[in-house]
């Protein structure tokens, strides 16, 4: 009998057929896409009017080819450096909340990263995923017109942040991981790239609209989440995520205070202070090796302000103004509250 590691002949070479064609179109598109400067790697790409990195592009061509989505799958959408590591706490901790504890919970002893898997850097052989317990749990940073391309009637959580906060934190997060082959990326470097769209995954507002409109449109498969709110109510936007992924609490969990445990579980505090996330690596797919602890770096609202001058300040928010208006969204309204959670 054939096994997953001892494919017959005939399959192993039309895989091989239809991953060189990917292959090919992939550096087809490589040598004909505008350029422009990467934060952790050389350069992007501008692809259907979103910046990737090669990486990135190569798998997002072979998940259109192998990922097979599920009904019951659900999504976590975000741009990078916006609340995503603590949405995966907390999405885990609540659909998984009768599998454990809080005195024997997984996030004690594992990373928030190895919740559920980062899909943007699982290129072919595609992980197979048809084994994993329902509902499924992914997450990725590709803006909905690209996700949906490969995923049908799923639903999918989407958080959001201020911009200005998003802009420091992804500096600090790609000063980390940039390669060292590379000159040190400044701040004043990041913020013409940030302003002008050229980031991973950018340009952020396009990546931010393009979620909050489909969420119009499919309000039931679409929860869209501010990271302000979230910091400023949490047992409330607790009870919303619940329910929106099929798994609301009960009326006894509500009186034995789980709601709060599971925030309290998965706040800053407590996750950036075990010590399973104070030292050693995580892999983000089969993508790149980061430590563990530059997932947490403080995760305030407002820490921009430690960084950005009055001008560059007021061109980030005028940006924002221009992008935003007339679609109803506003962002970073909430930026005097509360202390740290996770980045």
């Amino acid at each position: 009998m054939s096994t997953p590691q001892s494919l017959p002949i005939t399959m192993e070479s039309k895989n091989d057929t239809r991953i060189n064609k990917i292959c090919q179109d992939h550096t087809h598109l490589i040598e004909t896409l505008p350029k422009g400067n990467g934060w952790m790697v050389e350069h992007l790409y501008n692809y259907n009017g979103v910046w990737l990195n090669s990486y990135i592009l190569k798998n997002f061509l072979l998940l259109n080819e192998y990922f097979k989505s599920q009904p019951s799958d659900i999504f976590l959408a975000s741009f990078m450096k916006s609340g995503t590591t603590w949405l995966k706490a907390l999405m885990f901790s609540t659909l998984n909340r009768d599998q454990y504890t809080f005195s024997n919970h997984h996030l004690l002893k594992n990373s928030p990263q190895s919740t559920f898997p980062y899909l943007d850097s699982e290129c072919y052989p595609v992980t197979d995923f048809t084994n994993v317990r329902q509902p499924r749990l992914f997450h990725t940073h590709y803006p909905h017109r690209l996700l949906e391309s490969f995923t049908v009637s799923c639903k999918i959580v989407y958080v959001c942040r201020d911009p200005k906060d998003v802009l420091i934190s992804l500096w600090h997060f790609a000063c980390k991981i940039r390669s060292k082959d590379l000159n040190p990326i400044t701040l004043d470097e990041a913020f013409e790239l940030f302003s002008q769209g050229v980031t991973d995954y950018g340009p952020f507002w396009d990546h931010v609209l393009s979620y909050w409109r489909a969420s119009f449109g499919s309000p039931d498969m679409i929860l869209f989440l501010k990271y302000e709110e979230l910091k400023k109510q949490p047992v409330m936007e607790l009870r919303k995520l619940a329910a929106f992924m099929g798994k609301p609490f009960t009326v006894d969990e509500e009186e034995k205070g789980v709601v709060q445990k599971i925030v309290d579980l998965c706040s800053f505090d407590n996750l950036s202070g075990l010590e399973v996330n104070k030292s050693g690596v995580d892999i983000l797919g089969k993508l790149v090796e980061v430590e563990k602890k530059d997932f947490f770096r403080k995760g305030e609202i407002g820490d921009w302000k430690n960084y950005l001058d009055e001008k560059m300040a007021e061109c980030i928010d005028r940006i924002t103004e221009e992008k935003l208006r007339d679609s109803g969204l506003i962002l970073g309204e909430f930026e005097s509250i509360g202390t740290s959670r996770v980045d």
